[in-house]
């Protein structure tokens, strides 16, 4: 294979339809920089997949989307995984790299309803469906007389769930509805001051083996530098407070004028506290941003928060 351009690529993805079509989306990228080049997926079915009838945070967290994948890496069946950032675990094993995450999708939270056209417009006692402890958090803290209930499963079988009325509104990822064509399911838009996203969300990352250089300049062109930047400030806050599924934990950074704006928050599941803090910085110090905004989450109150759940 020449050191310039690559004959053959192979992605290994998870096989959910949104999980496909991000596989397919930086296959014709890769495609478009190499013409010659034949790029091709690597199907898998991981745990997180499988476990379909507990709540993430329950199970073993994050990690159980991206494991199947690393092996394919591994074991050289797969040169590159493409994931959803937030699936991504904040501590990584040093024989894996994260070199490229490409431009951003909206990084916000939907609203989905038939009834309703936002969680202000709700009645007392109606359902709302997260799978996330980090949305039902903010929920119970802005709107307590809402009922919150877990949520799992794919992108179809959530809607599913909704239209078939078992609850009354669920909350998704924006950039995955938008994705697979789904944008009219959008009631509306959530400001982050509704419900600030979590670190990565609507960014795509591709991780190959730390070794494998001829990878890593591959992926180069596809890096998009601000979205780079505002989802290193956004790792760097949760890995900071052990950030996992089971933290109801925010972080989410834009740029503003060429400088990175960041917010996150820490809450106890319930809603009964919840501590916010926000700094700016010259995006080449995003990480050590999002330490700092760790650092005044746990002097606000974080840290007894975080002991509790410990």
């Amino acid at each position: 294979m020449s050191q310039s351009s690559p004959e053959r690529i192979v992605i290994a993805t998870r096989e959910s339809r949104l999980a496909l079509w991000q596989a397919e989306h930086i296959k014709a990228r890769l495609e478009a920089l190499y013409p010659g080049c034949r790029v091709e997926l690597l199907g898998m079915t991981t745990r997180g997949d499988q476990i379909l009838d507990r709540p993430l945070a329950k199970v073993g967290g994050k990690g159980l989307f991206v494991k199947e994948l690393e092996t394919a890496l591994l074991d050289g069946r797969a040169d590159i995984a493409v994931h959803s950032m937030k699936d991504v675990p904040m501590m990584m094993e040093p024989e894996f790299a994260l070199p490229c995450i490409t431009a951003r999708e909206v990084p916000l939270d939907a609203f989905v309803s038939s009834r309703y056209e936002s969680l202000a417009d709700m009645p007392p006692g109606a359902v709302v469906g997260t799978s996330s402890l980090r949305r039902e958090s903010q929920i119970h803290a802005q709107y307590p007389f809402l009922g919150v209930t877990s949520l799992r499963g794919n992108l179809d079988t959530r809607l599913r769930k909704l239209d078939e009325g078992q609850y009354d509104a669920i909350i998704l990822a924006a950039a995955g509805l938008t994705r697979l064509g789904l944008g009219e399911r959008i009631r509306s838009v959530m400001p982050a001051e509704v419900s600030l996203p979590a670190a990565g969300q609507g960014a795509l990352g591709i991780e190959c083996l730390s070794a494998r250089a001829d990878v890593i300049r591959w992926l180069q062109p596809l890096v998009d530098a601000d979205t780079s930047a505002c989802v290193l400030a956004e790792r760097a806050v949760a890995r900071a407070l052990a950030g996992s599924c089971e933290v109801p934990l925010g972080a989410y950074a834009v740029m503003r004028e060429g400088r990175l704006w960041l917010r996150g928050f820490v809450a106890r599941p319930d809603g009964s506290t919840i501590v916010r803090a926000e700094r700016e910085g010259a995006p080449v110090d995003a990480e050590a941003l999002g330490r700092a905004l760790a650092d005044d989450l746990r002097a606000q109150g974080a840290e007894a928060i975080l002991a509790e759940l410990g």
